[in-house]
């Protein structure tokens, strides 16, 4: 490389990788690191909510699944104004002659990946839930930040601070978004789609809200009480036999 950076050299060796692998094989990996990946952590999402539709408490797990998957986007729509603000080009771009893209991309900019923001952000997301879940997410995140470099269409740095805003936005906004997000999950419970937000969705009871029932039924007992008492201090004043016993 001409300016000698490990940045350079470092996507200068990764994407050199492709010469030496046939070609349906460097097909194969483009395709994951421009469609599959992605799609697999999306499908993570997916196992995850089945999984969290199951928990005792379920509308509160499902809420923090949907963030993962919100955190995404989210951390996709900041990184906007961030490569906007870096405009730094790709490697393809720079080094035209030692870099070759494995895939038809646009001259846009390099800083940061959105593949690797989007991946990283959705594994952040699943760790605050399940931890099995979160590292297997994790590692198509690592595993995209390295296809995208030897796809040619990504330093590794870019890779690196996609990872660093996904991190941050996912974490950082956490507790304002399950604020938002847990409430609408019990709201939602009660409509059509209350199945798919939990296994079983407790069902409203004939009686009214919680709490009245038991006064209700507080009340039955003292009236039954009551009238047993007062049946049988009417049945002692008014039978002579038992008039006569308690004179005895």
């Amino acid at each position: 490389m001409a300016d000698g950076s490990p940045d350079a050299a470092l996507v200068e060796g990764i994407n050199g990788i492709s010469g030496h692998l046939p070609g349906f094989l460097d097909s194969f990996l483009s395709f994951c690191g421009e469609y599959g990946l992605p799609l697999a952590s999306v499908a993570m999402v997916v196992v995850t909510w089945m999984w969290a539709r199951r928990q005792a408490r379920p509308l509160n797990t499902v809420a923090g699944v949907s963030w993962a998957l919100l955190g995404g986007v989210v951390a996709l729509m900041l990184n906007v104004p961030v490569r906007a603000l870096v405009a730094r080009p790709r490697p393809f771009v720079e080094y035209p002659d030692q870099v070759k893209p494995l895939v038809e991309h646009a001259a846009n900019g390099s800083f940061a990946s959105d593949h690797a923001t989007f991946t990283m952000a959705v594994a952040v997301g699943l760790l605050l839930v399940h931890r099995k879940y979160g590292l297997i997410a994790g590692g198509i995140a690592l595993a995209e930040g390295f296809l995208r470099v030897f796809m040619g269409v990504h330093y590794p740095s870019d890779i690196i601070g996609g990872y660093a805003l996904a991190a941050a936005t996912v974490l950082l906004l956490a507790p304002l978004a399950m604020a938002l997000l847990v409430p609408s999950a019990h709201r939602l419970s009660a409509t059509r789609i209350g199945p798919a937000l939990a296994a079983a969705v407790p069902a409203a009871g004939p009686a009214g809200p919680a709490g009245e029932l038991p006064r209700q039924r507080r009340g039955g007992r003292r009236g039954r009480g009551s009238r047993g008492r007062a049946g049988g201090g009417r049945g002692r004043d008014h039978d002579p036999e038992a008039n006569q016993h308690l004179a005895a």
